[in-house]
This record gives structure tokens, C-alpha cells and sequence, in this order.
């Protein structure tokens, strides 16, 4: 019984709701900006080259970047775009990049909005918080909306994406080493309990070094596959996106289950509008809110169009995957697909990069719930040594069950939060387009921008935050 309301709601979240509202609000973002994704891109690598406005004891953009990366790519860029493939054909390939480009703007609006709205956390100085439970309590008055969304965070991953991760670590360990599943399950656990006592900063630490390694390692990968298929690249991209409109008689469902497949593992994989990344971005320590919004929208790119491509190019070039069968799927898959490009090791090679990409994402996913549980809570350590303890064995839960269910149930739980948090951006646009005039406009006048905050008071922002931080950033100019 519980399976058929979870499918219901699935379906009806899924398959009436985020299929129109996701791409639909995405566009509307990427008009009202002007294409901020694209105007914007090229200057991601200035904001990332600037360490002028850095402050010893905060967060960076690039550490924020890495951070958002690690929570980003893990198991969805593996195991999700193989069960893309899998259940809507190639053609879902080419929808996960639609998604992923205009999940650009909307990422780019949620993390422009969590730094304006951010505050200082009190019980730690050097730590800021934000996200959309704030955002929603300052600038909508709605606290009680605030206390949904904590909690919808704390369920999809505290709960079940970390459970997802552990579910794709174990099978891939037992695939490649021959491992049972509840071995690593423990191995993870205990590692996890361990890991997530150092909080944010050791966190963001172990991500600026693990994730651009292991994420320029699986790109290099890709690209000798590529190399050794070089003449079949414009195929493939013929057939993803012919696919895309009309797909094989194989896959069930037609093109609606292609364009929902591609979604659905597209959001899953880049977070895009969901609600996470923003709680991430209220923590850099940047000039103006603009600024970390710009880093974020690049993370959906790094996520979908590079690293996400790198695993469908791998799977398709392979010649392991027949549409329609649906035996093999998941990262079995993909492990299978490299296997048969480079041999042997390539599978290996894809297990190592899962357990990276998934632990790092494991420590992603606990901060953004416990974030959430800060919010909801403050700060009460009762509570918070209950949730440790729940999200670790939460762990060894995932670890021993099947895809579908896995899937499912986050599924269900990120589509409830995405359709709120994308709400909340649709109504809070306009202080998101002041915000790009006002970058703009400094842009112009030659300066570094600097969030001018007396502008935007009537946007109910914490005034002492940004008050701080714009007086710092003036005295090490004055300095200089």
C-alpha cells in the first residue's frame, strides 16, 4: 500500500507538476536576466581568480564551488544518467541538457537569493547560514513555510539521498571486489560517523582537494573513450537528440517518458532549483550576492553538460546497452560500459570514483540537513545527537536496498521540496533582478561590484551581516 502512494504521489509530482513547472520557470528566469547563464559564464573564472575580498576563517567562492560540486556529482552523474538511459532511451541524454542549461538561471536566482538574505550563525562567528527556510521566514514573513522546507531538506538528504549514495557505493564495491553489500554499508558508516563531527569548514577542506581530482580524473577517462570512438561522436549526437523526438518503439511510454526521465535524473544529478545549493552559497564569504550566484550556475554546467555527458558517452559508445532491456542498469551499467571500452580496470576505476564522489556528497548531504535542523531547532544538541545518530543508520539501511525503491522514494521527497523552493523563487524574483542591475551598474562604473545593501533594505535582508562584510572588504582596500 505504501509502495502505491508513493508511486501516486511520484507520478502526480512528477508527471503533472515539476515536468511543466521546472522548464517552465527556468525559461522564465533565463528571459527575465537576459540569459544570465550565459552573459555570466566567463566571469565565474575572475570571481574564482579574485582572493581579495577572501577572509581568513569563512568559506571561499572556490571552497563554496567545490562544495556544491561535491554535493552535486556523486551517484546521479554515475548511476543516474545510466538509469536515464536505461528507462527513456538516448533521447533522455538530450533532455538532462536542456535541463541542465536552463537549471543554470534558476540555480543562479536560489543562490543569489540565499547570500542576500543570509545571517550570522550565533552560535559559531565564523559561519554564515542561509538558504531557502531563511529566505522564505525574512522576505515572505512565512516561518512556519520555513519549518516545511527544513524539514522536506533534512528527509531528502539527510535521510534519502545519503541512503541513495550508500545503495550505489555498495553495489559497486560488490561488483568490482566481490564485497558484500552490508560490508561496505558498515565501512561507509563508520567512516561517516567519524567525518561528520568536523563540520562545514573540514568539510569544504576534504571537498577542494578530492572533487577537482577525482572529477578531472573521470573527465580524462571519458575522453579516451571518446578518442577511441572519435568517428562515432556525430552519430551519437544524431541519434541522442532524433531520439529526443522520437524515440525507439522499445522504450515504454514514448517521448513523455523520455522528457520525464531526462528531468528527473537531470534534477537529481544538478540539484538545480531544489533548494540545496543555496544553503551552501549563503556560507562564501563574497562582496555580492551576485557573485557566489554566478559560481553556482556554473556548478549546474560542471554537472550536467561535462560530467554527466562524460557517463552517457561512455554508456552509449560501449555497445552494452540495448534499448528496451532492462537487465542490467544503474552503475552496473556503467561499470560494464567502461569495462568494455579500456578493460578491466576501467571498472575499478568507476567504483574508486563512486565511493569518492559519494562520500563527499554523503558529508554535502548531512550539512545541508543539519543546517536545516539548526534552523528548525536552534542549535538544540539533544536533537542534533538524535539525527546523527538516525542519519547514520540511515547508512547501513541504504546500503541493502533495491534501485527502484532508492530512487523512488527520493524521487518523491526532492520533487515535494523543489515544487515549494520553486515557488518561493518565482515570487521572490524581482530582488534577484535588482541585484544583477545593481551588479551591473558597478560593472559599468569600472569597480569591483560590493553589495551597496542601504539599496535593499526594504527586502527585509539582515542589514548588520552585510554591513560587516562591505566595511571588512573597505578596510583591506584601505589598506592595500
Amino acid at each position: 500500500m505504501l509502495a502505491e502512494i508513493n508511486t501516486f504521489l511520484n507520478n502526480l509530482i512528477w508527471g503533472n507538476i515539476l515536468i511543466y513547472l521546472l522548464p517552465a520557470l527556468g525559461i522564465f528566469f533565463t528571459i527575465t536576466s537576459r540569459f544570465v547563464q550565459f552573459r555570466y559564464f566567463f566571469k565565474m573564472f575572475n570571481i574564482l581568480r579574485d582572493t581579495s575580498h577572501e577572509k581568513e576563517g569563512h568559506i571561499s567562492s572556490f571552497q563554496a564551488l567545490m562544495l556544491s560540486v561535491a554535493g552535486r556529482v556523486g551517484g546521479g552523474n554515475i548511476a543516474g544518467v545510466a538509469v536515464a538511459i536505461t528507462l527513456g532511451g538516448p533521447g533522455a541524454v538530450f533532455w538532462m541538457w536542456i535541463i541542465g542549461l536552463i537549471g543554470m538561471s534558476t540555480s543562479f536566482f536560489e543562490c543569489s537569493l540565499a547570500q542576500l538574505y543570509k545571517e550570522k550563525d550565533g552560535l559559531d562567528s565564523g559561519v554564515y547560514r542561509g538558504g531557502p527556510a531563511y529566505y522564505v521566514t525574512k522576505a515572505l514573513g512565512q516561518r512556519w513555510l520555513g519549518i516545511v522546507i527544513s524539514i522536506l531538506l533534512m528527509i531528502t538528504f539527510g535521510f534519502a539521498f545519503n541512503a541513495t549514495q550508500s545503495f550505489i557505493i555498495s553495489t559497486s564495491f560488490e561488483s568490482s571486489f566481490d564485497i558484500p553489500v552490508w560490508i561496505t554499508g558498515l565501512v561507509i558508516t563508520v567512516i561517516f560517523g567519524f567525518a561528520i563531527f568536523g563540520g562545514i569548514k573540514r568539510i569544504s577542506k576534504f571537498s577542494e582537494v578530492i572533487v577537482p581530482v577525482m572529477a578531472v580524473g573521470y573527465l580524462l577517462i571519458a575522453i579516451v573513450v571518446i578518442a577511441l570512438n572519435i568517428e562515432k561522436i556525430p552519430d551519437l549526437i544524431t541519434m541522442i537528440v532524433t531520439e529526443a523526438f522520437n524515440p525507439s518503439s522499445a522504450i515504454g511510454g514514448g517521448i513523455g517518458a523520455v522528457i520525464l526521465q531526462g528531468a528527473k535524473r537531470g534534477m537529481f544529478s544538478n540539484e538545480a532549483g531544489l533548494g540545496s545549493a543555496p544553503n551552501v552559497a549563503a556560507v562564501a564569504y563574497v562582496a555580492h550576492p551576485v557573485q557566489q550566484g554566478i559560481v553556482q550556475s556554473f556548478s549546474v554546467f560542471i554537472d550536467t553538460i561535462i560530467l554527466c555527458s562524460c557517463t552517457a558517452f561512455i554508456i552509449l559508445l560501449s555497445g552494452v546497452y540495448t534499448p528496451g532491456v532492462q537487465g542490467v542498469e544503474g552503475v552496473l551499467l556503467t561499470q560494464n560500459a567502461l569495462v568494455a571500452q579500456v578493460g578491466p580496470y576501467g571498472g575499478y576505476f568507476v567504483t574508486i570514483a563512486l565511493f569518492l564522489f559519494g562520500f563527499s556528497s554523503m558529508l554535502y548531504n548531512y550539512y545541508l540537513a543539519e543546517n536545516s535542523l539548526n534552523f528548525v531547532s536552534k542549535g538544540n544538541k539533544t536533537f542534533f545527537t538524535a539525527f546523527k545518530i538516525l542519519c547514520i543508520a540511515l547508512i547501513v539501511w541504504g546500503s541493502f536496498q533495491d534501485l527502484a525503491s532508492i530512487f523512488s522514494f527520493a524521487d518523491l521527497t526532492m520533487g515535494l521540496l523543489a515544487v515549494i523552493n520553486l515557488v518561493v523563487i518565482a515570487i521572490l524574483y524581482k530582488p534577484v533582478l535588482r541585484l544583477i542591475k545593481g551588479y551591473d551598474r558597478q560593472l559599468k562604473e569600472g569597480k569591483k561590484p560590493v553589495l551597496r545593501y542601504k539599496d535593499y533594505t526594504e527586502f527585509k535582508i539582515d542589514k548588520d551581516t552585510w554591513k560587516e562584510i562591505v566595511n571588512n572588504i573597505n578596510d583591506k582596500k584601505a589598506k592595500v
